[in-house]
């Protein structure tokens, strides 16, 4: 029997990685898009990754619940995973209900969508380590007490735990990953690994001359998209729901993920990086450092790709889209 996912968000960084590997694994994958003007364009990450045509992309959106409960009677997923949300933290200051709507809101719909349309299907939430925010203990685990400090990170926390809600109230195979920094080169470009290995590109083909960052003295677990929605079909595979901590359980300033990235091409960071003030969060968290010993003990997972390879592979990438929009 084929099995069935179905992804809301999935025309995003985690999405369309996770779309990869449940073909590889023979799924039939379908994905949520958010109705656009602009369509052909958003889905240039499964294009890059070579499996736009293998999907099957549905319109519905998060704030509206007749469209995900009609979308879930349709396809009749065996697995679904809700990706999508509103996930730049910076803009969730400018954007907080916004952010609450989607980002929060939107869980308890997909939930509601899943509890009566599909109630044997299992069902994956896109938990934060922004959720620890300001830290209550130097590794955070699935036991750490939870400090947001952003709108998102709280708009994360409610999904969390009506997620754990659902699975306790209404017998849902329900878990949550709480995932650490998990970057690559289908990364957007307002996020800082992005932001570097972009302006790294950009200034080493003479495009720019500078790069503007803010705090580079934030400390970060960083590592790649690729390995983390690994554990995400990981834990759907489990016979008892659960929640996770999905890090690699090494932290690193923006700072040195910065000299890894102009060293890698043979620039000099200090001679290029311009610190500024407009870039600094209202509250910052100013480290997370993530304990992932039960998906390492529980699920067998391990991360496979270390942050200079990381950031590395993702500095290549920008000089080669840089390059080419040089030609074009």
């Amino acid at each position: 029997m084929t099995r069935r996912a179905l992804l809301t968000g999935i025309t995003g960084q985690d999405g369309a990685y996770l779309a990869q590997l449940l073909l590889g694994k023979g799924y039939e994958v379908c994905g949520v898009i958010r109705r656009s003007s602009h369509r052909g364009v958003e889905d240039h990450r499964l294009r890059w990754l070579g499996v736009a045509d293998k999907v099957r992309l549905i319109d519905g959106d998060l704030a509206d619940l007749s469209s995900l409960l009609r979308i879930v009677q349709e396809v009749q997923p065996h697995e679904i995973y809700n990706l999508a949300a509103q996930s730049f933290v910076a803009s969730s200051w400018r954007q907080p209900v916004l952010t609450a709507n989607i980002t929060a809101v939107g869980v308890a719909n997909m939930l509601e969508a899943t509890r009566i349309a599909a109630p044997q299907a299992r069902f994956y939430q896109a938990s934060s380590s922004e959720m620890f925010g300001l830290i209550q203990e130097p590794m955070q685990s699935e036991k750490t007490p939870f400090y947001p400090r952003s709108p998102y990170a709280v708009a994360k926390l409610y999904g969390h735990w009506i997620t754990v809600n659902y699975r306790e109230s209404f017998g849902l195979h329900a878990s949550s990953g709480i995932l650490f920094n998990h970057e690559s080169p289908l990364r957007g470009v307002e996020f800082v690994t992005r932001k570097v290995s972009d302006g790294v590109a950009r200034i080493k083909l003479g495009k720019a001359k500078e790069l503007r960052l803010g705090n580079i003295d934030a400390k970060r677990d960083w590592g790649h998209a690729r390995d983390y929605v690994r554990a995400m079909w990981m834990m759907l595979q489990q016979e008892t729901p659960d929640d996770y901590v999905v890090a690699t359980g090494r932290t690193t300033t923006v700072r040195d993920m910065c000299r890894i990235a102009f060293a890698h091409a043979e620039l000099d960071m200090d001679a290029h990086v311009v610190i500024d003030p407009a870039f600094y969060r209202p509250a910052e968290v100013d480290i997370l450092l993530g304990d992932a010993t039960k998906a390492r003990a529980s699920l067998g997972w391990e991360p496979q790709v270390r942050l200079e390879e990381l950031i590395c592979e993702m500095v290549d990438a920008d000089l080669a889209r840089v390059a080419r929009e040089s030609e074009s």
